[in-house]
């Protein structure tokens, strides 16, 4: 029997797996100080380093940063370095220790050792402006939208330099959310003027330090954009929710890309879940795109589920499902 990372390889070059990738078996966060956080409580807000403000009102399945006049960080964008300030970036020993052991105690052969960074530029820009002002300044202000990718983009390769040299990672993630449920908030045009470069830039800088695998998560519709996801260096994109038509992209552009997803969050993750409801997409998930070039996953970033009982069930289907197909 393959090791998990083995079937993922096996999967990802259209080679023999053994069964299916389930989900996110095949690596293993090594998180840095602060990675995840700091998040609101349910019913609560939290500020973080850069300055954005997140809220979890009760009854909203999960947080999100606001932007009114009080809370929004770049509050006039032609003086933008006034508020866009980076955080320090922490290499302290004592606070590295407790991934360094994680990481250390990690069986490689059996997983990828993976550190992830979000947001991503596209999604650090409308926490820093809101959505409406980043959205309406590519167009007005494009050379400061520049200028501000940028700056994120030298603090990001300040910080991988200091990840890398405590938990070697072979694995990175991205996380960006680069659309809807619809359709991507920008066009195919527009990510390549403002974004492909850095991203090429970012994923080269962590190849030089070790890493084998570029793994992106973005739950939103981005079909559009999957040529310019794959010049960019990403290998596997999770999150592809299924009006991307998932079996058409693993049909056209297999080879260069993984898809993991195409068992959307909302209609398996919801107080409204049944076993019935998992086993049908799971099930269709399956069957409609095959064996190779994709994972069957929820398109939410990663365990755990919002509502108790959802991961399990989806992991159990999965395996019956390899067992049915394999």
């Amino acid at each position: 029997m393959l090791t998990p990372r083995e079937n993922f390889m096996e999967v990802m070059t259209g080679g023999k797996p053994d069964r299916f990738v389930n989900q996110f078996e095949f690596f293993q966060m090594a998180p840095g100080p602060g990675m995840f956080g700091p998040m609101p409580e349910r019913g609560g807000k939290s500020k973080d380093a850069w300055g954005v403000t997140t809220v979890w009102p009760e009854g909203v399945i999960t947080p999100y940063p606001i932007h009114d006049a009080e809370h929004t960080v770049v509050k006039d964008i032609h003086h933008w370095q006034d508020y866009f300030i980076y955080p320090k970036i922490n290499d302290n020993d004592d606070d590295w220790a407790e991934p360094e052991r994680i990481a250390g105690e990690i069986d490689r052969n059996e997983k990828f050792v993976s550190t992830m960074v979000f947001p991503g530029f596209f999604e650090m820009m409308h926490y820093m402006l809101g959505m409406q002002e980043a959205l309406a300044n590519y167009a007005l202000e494009p050379e400061l939208m520049h200028q501000m990718i940028d700056h994120y983009l030298k603090y990001l390769l300040m910080n991988a330099e200091v990840i890398a040299k405590h938990v070697h990672p072979d694995m990175f993630g991205l996380s960006d959310d680069l659309g809807t449920a619809v359709n991507s908030f920008i066009s195919p045009a527009m990510f390549k003027e403002f974004f492909l470069k850095p991203y090429q830039t970012l994923f080269g800088t962590w190849r030089e330090l070790g890493v084998e695998l570029i793994y992106m998560h973005n739950d939103s519709y981005s079909a559009n954009l999957v040529p310019l996801l794959i010049e960019s260096g990403i290998q596997v994109w999770q999150g592809c929710v299924t009006r991307c038509d998932v079996p058409s992209l693993v049909k056209e552009f297999g080879p260069q890309m993984t898809f993991m997803g195409d068992i959307d969050s909302g209609v398996v993750d919801s107080p409204y879940w049944t076993p019935e409801i998992i086993e049908r997409e799971v099930r269709r998930a399956c069957t409609t795109n095959g064996k190779l070039y994709f994972i069957p996953c929820m398109t939410m970033a990663g365990p755990p589920t919002l509502y108790d009982g959802v991961l399990e069930c989806l992991t159990e289907n999965i395996d019956k499902m390899s067992k049915e197909m394999f």
